[in-house]
């Protein structure tokens, strides 16, 4: 039984490291964000793209950090939904 478990255990860890292994992390530079609510906006239309795990959108910096799975979304889908939401970006880096 101890053998089971730790095989189960040893399949589930690889999984995840795989499943981490994965994801990929986008900055975008977003423009047209004006007031304290427009980052809000900018990041709820990056959660409904599908593959987007997590979505940070910096006011200050006029910057957002989005993690994504490379299998379902892309750059450009993350900087199209931007910019349908009416905040236009470009892609800085991809992690």
């Amino acid at each position: 039984m101890k053998k089971f478990i730790a095989s189960c255990l040893a399949i589930a860890l690889t999984t995840a490291s795989a499943l981490a292994a994965a994801q990929r992390t986008a900055t975008l530079e977003v423009t047209n964000m004006d007031c304290a609510v427009c980052p809000i906006t900018v990041r709820k239309a990056l959660e409904r793209v599908p593959g987007v795990t997590s979505a940070n959108v910096d006011f200050e910096t006029k910057r957002a950090v989005v993690a994504f799975d490379p299998a379902k979304a892309s750059p450009a889908s993350l900087t199209k939904a931007t910019t349908d939401a009416g905040y236009p970006s470009h892609l800085v880096q991809v992690q």
